[in-house]
């Protein structure tokens, strides 16, 4: 399954056949992580807090290619984005691995997965090299295979999405 996360409404023509899913973080009622672990120890693999999140981490988990389309600020993404990729910890393992000599979470069942994060807003050089860092980062913990980011302006977000829409219907 291929899905894209927006932090914006998206007018766009999916296929019917499920495969492609956009999901518009904008309309959704998602809470910040109250960092209480509940996800790990108390109901392992889903999240105590019951919004709408618990819909879309599994499609999260599910998915072998993922857009992220996110407005960048101070070199990260934007809050609605931010509180989604939070409340997504439900699809890692409290225990640790050693990758790379680094120590990462364990995946529960999340396919390996594509990413293509979709950035726009007034992006300085500083705010894109911290941000490509923070992407790569979080990478690793995200289960990418590999991503790429696109640096856009607002106007061509929605062109852009439709853009990897028609590359994916071709292959």
């Amino acid at each position: 399954m291929k899905l894209i996360l927006s932090d914006r409404p998206l007018n766009l023509e999916l296929p019917e056949n499920g495969e492609i899913r956009h999901v518009d973080l904008s309309t959704l009622q998602i809470a910040n992580c109250v960092g209480c672990f509940g996800c790990w120890t108390k109901t392992p693999g889903r999240c105590v807090i019951r919004d709408d999140a618990v819909r879309v981490y599994p499609l999260i988990a599910e998915s072998d290619t993922v857009v992220y389309v996110s407005r960048i600020k101070y070199g990260g993404y934007d809050t609605i984005m931010k509180r989604m990729l939070e409340r997504a910890i439900p699809i890692q393992q409290a225990f640790i691995r050693i990758h790379r000599g680094e120590t990462h979470h364990l995946q529960r069942a999340v396919t390996p997965k594509h990413a293509t994060i979709i950035a726009y807003g007034a992006i300085e050089q500083e705010e894109r090299s911290i941000f490509e860092r923070l992407v790569a980062r979080n990478g690793y913990n995200m289960n990418f295979i590999d991503h790429r980011i696109l640096y856009v302006a607002e106007s061509e977000v929605e062109k852009n999405v439709k853009d990897l829409i028609e590359t994916w219907k071709k292959s």
